[in-house]
C-alpha cells in the first residue's frame, strides 16, 4: 500500500498574523485543494492523511465532499514542531511493508509524474526525494553580514517534497532523531541518522512552496497554466 501523508498544520508566519496560507485561493482553489486534489488524481495513492491544527477537521472534510476528492483520507492532529506533525501522521498508517510520501500542504504545484518518480524510487533505494539543481551561486555566512565560505555549485540540490519512504525506513529515521532530542525541518535528514541513502530524484518542472506573499502570484500563474500530469 502506498500512503501519503500531507504536513497542513503549520502556522505560517511568514505571511502574516491572522493569515492560513493553505486556505488562500490560488487559481480558482484554496492552496490546499491544489495540493490534495493532485494525490488524489495519482495512480499511486491508496490512501491519504491530513496532519491539520486541532479544529480544523471539519473545514477539510468540506473540502474534500466540495472537489470531490474520491481516495480515502482521514485527519489527524498536528503536533508541536514539522516532526512531530509527521510522526503524528506515521502512527496511523497500519503495518511497516508499505511506502509512504511526505508532502508539504503549501507546495501545490507537484505533478501526477512527479509522485510516480517519488514512489517508484523509494521501492527500490528505501528513499527518495523530489529535487532540482541548485542554478545560483551559494554561498556560507556565519551571521549573514560576509561571506564565510565558498561552495561548489554543481553538487548542491535544492531538495522539496514528496520525499518517498519505504514505512520501516522512516519510522526508524524519525524515532532515532527524537531519541537525540532533534527536531528536523526535512525528512531526508533523519535518514542519515541511521545510515539510509537517499535518492534524488529531478523535478522536472517548478514546485514552488507557499511561504510569503511574494510567492503568491507566481505560484497562482503556474497554476492557472501548469499541467498537473
Amino acid at each position: 500500500m502506498n500512503s501519503v501523508v500531507i504536513v497542513a498544520a503549520g502556522s505560517g508566519t511568514r505571511m502574516g498574523p491572522g493569515i492560513d496560507k493553505l486556505f488562500l485561493e490560488l487559481a480558482g482553489r484554496p492552496v490546499i485543494a491544489h495540493t490534495w486534489a493532485r494525490f488524489d488524481a495519482a495512480a499511486d495513492v491508496d490512501e491519504i492523511v491530513l496532519v491539520v491544527r486541532a479544529g480544523l477537521e471539519a473545514a477539510f472534510a468540506e473540502l474534500a465532499a466540495q472537489y470531490g476528492f474520491r481516495r480515502p483520507f482521514r485527519c489527524v492532529a498536528g503536533g508541536r514542531e514539522r516532526q512531530d506533525s509527521v510522526w503524528n501522521g506515521l502512527a496511523t498508517i497500519a503495518g511497516d511493508d508499505g511506502l509512504v510520501a511526505i508532502h508539504d500542504g503549501a507546495r501545490p504545484c507537484v505533478t501526477t509524474a512527479l509522485i510516480t518518480a517519488v514512489f517508484a524510487a523509494a521501492a527500490v533505494d528505501g528513499a527518495a526525494v523530489a529535487a532540482q539543481r541548485t542554478v545560483d551561486t551559494v554561498k556560507e555566512s556565519d551571521g549573514g553580514t560576509w561571506i564565510t565560505g565558498h561552495l561548489d555549485r554543481a553538487r548542491l540540490w535544492a531538495v522539496q517534497t514528496p520525499q518517498a519512504f519505504r514505512l520501516s525506513v522512516i519510522r526508524r529515521a524519525i524515532a532515532a532523531a527524537r531519541e537525540r532530542g532533534l527536531q528536523l525541518t526535512d525528512d531526508t535528514a533523519a535518514c542519515g541518522l541511521i545510515q539510509q541513502r537517499v535518492r534524488l530524484v529531478p523535478s522536472e518542472t517548478p514546485n514552488p512552496k507557499v511561504t510569503s506573499r511574494a510567492d503568491l502570484p507566481l505560484i497562482e500563474w503556474q497554476l492557472r497554466t501548469q499541467n498537473p500530469a
